[in-house]
């Protein structure tokens, strides 16, 4: 399991992940798995999770979205036990002995590493406000770590800071238990889709023009680039100025019934 650990993190160092980053990790395990269990080593999310762990050492920071969306349909959150509904590895991070919780029940965070008390002090009222660990991240200079998907949550930040016309603030109230297993009534906000409007997501061609834009780096001798490692004040900028540009349609968003060439 060492070896496969320290394998790892050489990898993860090749694709741009340096020691000391304050790394965001957004991930899917289904095509790592299959490519080490294709060369007979069988790897499990709590390797993958310390790989990342002793790739960014000891004065790194690591945090995995808790994304889950219970709270928005009047399920109560708990910051103990609700779990992650965006991957296993998330999960697994979840439950690692130096993770802490961010607060929002809706777009939380585990965070393992030294700056974890710090991100997690705030009680950002919006998912991806000014005051979340989006824009934290990009304050502290952080990165973005793409394992094998698509950063959309950034992206989704971008726009909450442009306040795109498409989307709007949309409250949601409701039972909510903090760390200390005290309960009470919490209201928080999520910059939602406008669905009245038709507005769909549809993120294909922000992955292509991130793919293609410079700002990910990733492991040139990978033939599937499995990881992709970038600036997340780069990457925010890239968005803002699509969206400044008045291009975000049919790059971030479709509306529903309405005719596109494909792009």
């Amino acid at each position: 399991m060492r070896e496969l650990n320290e394998k790892l993190a050489e990898q993860w160092h090749k694709s741009g992940v340096c020691e000391g980053d304050i790394i965001m990790v957004h991930s899917s395990l289904r095509r790592l798995f299959k490519n080490y269990l294709d060369t007979g080593e069988l790897l499990s999310p709590q390797v993958v999770l310390e790989s990342f762990v002793r790739a960014v050492g000891s004065q790194g920071t690591l945090l995995f979205p808790l994304f889950n969306y219970d709270f928005t349909k009047g399920i109560p959150f708990d910051m103990r036990h609700t779990p992650s509904q965006v991957g296993i590895l998330s999960e697994t991070a979840r439950h690692h002995p130096q993770a802490v919780r961010t607060k929002h029940p809706i777009f939380s965070f585990a965070v393992i590493g030294a700056q974890a008390e710090n991100i997690c002090s705030v009680d950002n009222f919006s998912g991806w406000g000014t005051d979340s660990p989006f824009a934290l991240l990009r304050e502290m200079d952080g990165k973005i770590a793409l394992l094998d998907c698509l950063n959309a949550t950034m992206i989704h930040h971008a726009e909450e800071m442009s306040e795109v016309p498409y989307r709007y603030h949309k409250n949601f109230t409701g039972e909510y238990t903090d760390v200390d297993g005290e309960t009470s009534e919490r209201t928080y906000s999520f910059f939602a889709r406008d669905i009245e409007k038709g507005v769909l997501s549809y993120l294909q061609p922000i992955k292509n023009l991130l793919d293609n834009s410079g700002i990910l780096s990733f492991n040139s001798a990978d033939k599937d680039k499995m990881l992709k490692v970038g600036s997340a004040r780069q990457v925010f900028e890239f968005v803002t100025d699509i969206i400044v540009s008045g291009a975000a349609e049919n790059i971030f968003y479709r509306i529903e019934g309405k005719k596109y060439w494909n792009r």
